[in-house]
C-alpha cells in the first residue's frame, strides 16, 4: 500500500493493469526507498508472486508480469557465536538490569534454539518433564504452528531459575522478562561492544548459534536439530547449520585414527 500511495497515488489498483513495469518499479521501491537487502527483496517479490499466480489461475490476469523477472537469493554467511564468546558474555557483569536481562534472554535462545517471538511468549506452563524425566520445553512455533520439543540444557535451566520469582514473569506466567524485538536488538549491539565481540548481534543470531555451536558441532544429528528448531524441512535447517573448520578438523582426526587402527590390524 505504501508503494501504491507513493508511485500511483492510490491505495487500490486494478490487478489486470499489473505488468512487468509495475513489478520492476515495486522491486526498485523495496531496494531504494525501503532500503532492503537483496534477500529481503527477493523474499517480498516471491510473496507477491504467489498472489499473482492466484490471479492467473482464476483467469483474472491475461499475462504473467513475472515472465521476464528474475530474482536470486545471495548466499549469506550467518553470524554465529563461538563457545568462547558465549562464555565471555555469560561471565560479563553489566551495570544495568536491562542489559543483564537481554544478555540472559539471548543466551537462553542460544541454548534452546527458540526464535524471538517464541521466547517472548514462552509460558511457565510450557516447561514440563519429558520422556527422559528431565525438563523440556513443549511449544508451538508462532511462525509456522509446528510443534517444537526441546530438552533443556543446564545453562538454560539456570537462566529459568534466575527469573522464576521476577515480578514481570510472575504476573504474566512467563519464563523470562523479554523486551520488544527492537529494544532487544539495540541492547544486543551495546552488549557486543561491552564484551568486545566484533559481530552484529541480533536475536536471530542466537538461533543460528544453537544450530551450529551448541548442537551440530557437538555431534547432535541434523535430524534432531531440525526437530528442535521446529522446521518442517531439513533443507531449512541446513541454511542455519554452518559447519566450522574446527568440526571438520575433529572429524578428520577421528577418521585418521580409525584408518591407522585398520591398517595396523591388517598389517
Amino acid at each position: 500500500m505504501a508503494f501504491l500511495k507513493r508511485d500511483y497515488s492510490t491505495t487500490d489498483f486494478d490487478i489486470s493493469r499489473i505488468d512487468f513495469a509495475f513489478i520492476a518499479d515495486y522491486e526498485f521501491y523495496l531496494r531504494s526507498v525501503r532500503k532492503m537487502g537483496n534477500n529481503a527483496v527477493v523474499k517480498h517479490m516471491k510473496m507477491f508472486r504467489k498472489i499473482v499466480n492466484i490471479c492467473l489461475g482464476n483467469g483474472w490476469m491475461n499475462l504473467d508480469p513475472y515472465l521476464n523477472f528474475k530474482g536470486k537469493f545471495k548466499k549469506v554467511d550467518k553470524a554465529i557465536l563461538t563457545r568462547a564468546e558465549l562464555d565471555l558474555m555469560a561471565r560479563k557483569e553489566f551495570a544495568s538490569d536491562r542489559l543483564t536481562q537481554v544478555r540472559d534472554t539471548f543466551l537462553f535462545c542460544c541454548f534452546t534454539g527458540l526464535a524471538y517471538s517464541d521466547v517472548q511468549e514462552l509460558g511457565k506452563s510450557q516447561i514440563a518433564r519429558g520422556i527422559d524425566g528431565e525438563q523440556w520445553i513443549f511449544s508451538q512455533r508462532r511462525k509456522t504452528n509446528v510443534k517444537s520439543h526441546i530438552p533443556l540444557l543446564p545453562e538454560a535451566l539456570q537462566i529459568i531459575n534466575k527469573y522464576k520469582d521476577h515480578p514481570f514473569c510472575e504476573s504474566r506466567g512467563l519464563v523470562l522478562p523479554v523486551p520488544s524485538n527492537q529494544k532487544m536488538n539495540d541492547y544486543l549491539k551495546e552488549i557486543a561492544v561491552i564484551c568486545g565481540i566484533d559481530k552484529v548481534l541480533t536475536s536471530h543470531v542466537a538461533r543460528h548459534t544453537f544450530a551450529t555451536t551448541i548442537t551440530l558441532q557437538n555431534g547432535v544429528p541434523i535430524e534432531s536439530v531440525s526437530k528442535m528448531l521446529g522446521h518442517t524441512n531439513i533443507r531449512t535447517t541446513q541454511i542455519y547449520a554452518k559447519i566450522l573448520d574446527t568440526k571438520v578438523s575433529e572429524d578428520m582426526q577421528a577418521l585418521k585414527g580409525r584408518l591407522s587402527k585398520r591398517s595396523g590390524t591388517e598389517g
